[in-house]
């Protein structure tokens, strides 16, 4: 897949997905600790809200013609450094642990809604171009929302409607 029309369609199905299943549970689902590492709904929010910043700090920098500004939590580490990811989950976890469900509920889908209207604003040829930004290191923008769209489906949404439905905790299909 390389065409932009299609992943900016499937990352707004992902969001309606996501906001369909917030919606579908209380304050005391989304925020208690029920999942495995302790993890509440909102944990897992949070903690794509955190990934958000990345890719969304990746796209502002290409409209600007700039390099990325990351989020403070990265602690000046590289964002693809798979030996420093559970370094970069555990102090996600304990950055938002504490914030309120309508703070980080709030933040993420703001986050998600950014992160559509970047990729929808930016060129056709400026988000398939592996050469353009060099601080992707032959990634392009485009493969910026991909990873974006995997984050949020399959490593998270697809895990987590599983977990509920053998909980008979949801009846949402898809």
């Amino acid at each position: 897949m390389n065409n932009k029309t299609q992943i900016i369609t499937m990352l707004k199905e992902e969001f309606n997905r996501w906001e369909e299943l917030l919606a579908s549970l209380t304050e005391a689902q989304l925020t208690a600790p029920h999942l495995p590492g302790n993890w509440s709904i909102k944990d897992v929010v949070a903690h794509l809200r955190a990934w958000q910043q990345v890719s969304i700090a990746r796209l502002e920098a290409a409209q600007l013609n700039q390099e990325p500004v990351y989020p403070a939590w990265l602690a000046g580490l590289d964002p693809e450094s798979e030996e420093d990811t559970e370094q970069f989950n555990a102090t996600i976890y304990e950055t938002y642990h504490e914030r309120p469900w309508s703070s980080v509920y709030q933040d993420w889908r703001e986050g998600f809604l950014r992160c559509l209207e970047l990729g929808e604003t930016i060129p056709d040829d400026d988000l398939l171009d592996t050469e353009k930004y060099p601080w992707l290191e032959g990634y392009s923008l485009f493969d910026i929302l991909q990873g974006t769209y995997e984050h949020h489906h399959e490593d998270h949404l697809e895990p987590l409607l599983s977990w509920l439905r053998e909980r008979g905790n949801i009846e949402i299909v898809g």
